[in-house]
């Protein structure tokens, strides 16, 4: 049997979780509810830590975009999905999103398709661009975009292989 603990405990253990990395809402009602902690008891300790500073959501949110996109190069589709499970709002996904440099997010979309090509071996192009947008689809990149930068590469490459 889980040994019962105070809401000054429930509260300093919440506070460490919280401190270690940006939290949203919904963590820290799954960590209290992992606790024994429900009700109006979770919600006062919740307050608590929204006073104190320890949880933001928007803080959170824009945490997430930033380090899903340089860390793991996640596409927008993908970061809103996350934010989406996350349960955080329409507006602060929209608001995060800004977070995001246009000229940063068009240079990692042309990387990973230069990246993805070089490691194909196949030599048929269809299958190649393929394999390619799927890729990228699956990191979560807009269609439309990889298209553009994907059919460019390919021209730029075409050309390039033509001279020589």
């Amino acid at each position: 049997m889980q040994k019962r603990i105070t809401q000054k405990q429930a509260l300093i253990k919440l506070q460490r979780y919280c401190a270690y990395q940006e939290r949203c809402h919904a963590e820290v009602t799954e960590k209290l509810s992992s606790l024994g902690i429900w009700g109006d008891w979770a919600n006062e300790i919740i307050v608590d830590l929204i006073e104190e500073r320890f949880l933001n959501e928007e803080r959170y949110a824009c945490s997430l975009v930033r380090g899903k996109f340089k860390y793991k190069q996640w596409g927008k589709n993908k970061i809103i999905q996350r934010l989406k499970q996350k349960k955080i709002s329409p507006y602060l996904i929209k608001h995060s999103l800004k977070e995001l440099n246009e000229e940063d997010y068009i240079k990692t979309i042309q990387k990973l398709i230069e990246k993805k090509d070089k490691r194909l071996r196949d030599e048929d192009v269809y299958k190649r661009k393929q394999k390619i947008v799927s890729y990228l689809l699956q990191k979560g990149y807009e269609s439309s975009l990889i298209w553009k930068y994907l059919n460019s590469y390919f021209e730029k490459k075409g050309t390039e292989r033509d001279v020589l």
